[in-house]
């Protein structure tokens, strides 16, 4: 490479360069400072104890605790509903175009929006949900769920309403990636006599093995960092029982004024989050090491 090409390099690099330092390297660097300092005490540099305050508080343990049901819980149910409701409009039946806009219609609403339309549907005095089951005969009376204000629920109820938000994402992409599949693989398979779970099991699916690798790492990093809709439904109540770590980083900083204590559970969210992503990377992208 000649010395005008890699000006001309550079000279395109360098927005992107100026972007990342601005709001990432720099935010990064305001936020690992802080962590090393008590607001408290008129920023009093500490060192590592905001770190060992957090590694050491029972409601931390707890925050991560409900983080992880709350992933693994949601990204499962919406991969399995997602990948069904892909199976199906893949078919091309009549209608599935209306269908397919009507599945879509939950991600054109803010998930803030989405919060209070839960909020109202589960309420336990005229919330919808309630006096379905009610109906069913499933419950005895409207009242006897308290899905918002019972410490046994909070956490499903919060996961019901993040899955009827992000599940057609999850839709979408395996949808694409179905449909990218080239129809000489199941042509093949037909003339062999394959059915339809053989055709799934040995075709559809290793196929879709990227494409369910990135739908799920995406909705890992953004399932994990869920607020507004945590937010609106329960705050983390009642008793901390939907309190996620994104929740109580707010908390901690907005309420409780605690800019080095929120900062460094901040930077151990990331490290947690990265360090999972990465995990998840490893086994299941490459297919030969787990084989291994």
């Amino acid at each position: 490479m000649t010395q005008s090409n890699r000006r001309t390099a550079l000279l395109f690099f360098s927005p992107a360069a100026v972007f990342m330092l601005l709001f990432f390297v720099y935010p990064m660097f305001l936020l690992v400072r802080d962590s090393l300092y008590d607001s408290r005490s008129g920023a009093r540099f500490v060192g590592a104890e905001n770190y060992m305050n957090a590694l050491t508080s029972e409601r931390f343990y707890q925050s991560l605790y409900n983080t992880i049901v709350f992933v693994i819980g949601a990204v499962t149910i919406e991969l399995v509903l997602g990948l069904l409701i892909a199976l199906l409009l893949s078919t091309g039946f009549k209608g599935s175009h209306f269908v397919r806009t009507l599945f879509l219609s939950p991600l054109m609403i803010a998930p803030l929006v989405g919060g209070l339309i839960w909020k109202f549907m589960l309420n336990d005095q005229f919330g919808i949900l309630n006096a379905l089951l009610y109906r069913a005969g499933l419950i005895d009376t409207p009242q006897d769920i308290l899905w918002l204000s019972d410490s046994k629920y909070s956490l499903l109820a919060v996961m019901i309403a993040d899955v009827w938000l992000t599940t057609p994402f999850m839709m979408l992409v395996l949808l694409a990636g179905i449909q990218g599949i080239p129809a000489s693989l199941y042509e093949a398979a037909h003339i062999d006599g394959a059915d339809r779970s053989r055709r799934f099991w040995h075709i559809t699916l290793p196929s879709l093995r990227p494409v369910i690798v990135v739908a799920v790492l995406i909705r890992m990093i953004d399932a994990a960092r869920s607020f507004d809709i945590i937010w609106v439904l329960t705050q983390g109540g009642p008793n901390f029982s939907s309190s996620v770590l994104s929740t109580m980083i707010y908390n901690t900083m907005a309420r409780y004024n605690q800019v080095g204590y929120s900062s460094a559970l901040a930077v151990l969210f990331m490290i947690l989050l990265l360090s999972v992503c990465g995990v998840f990377m490893m086994r299941l992208w490459n297919p030969n090491k787990n084989a291994s």
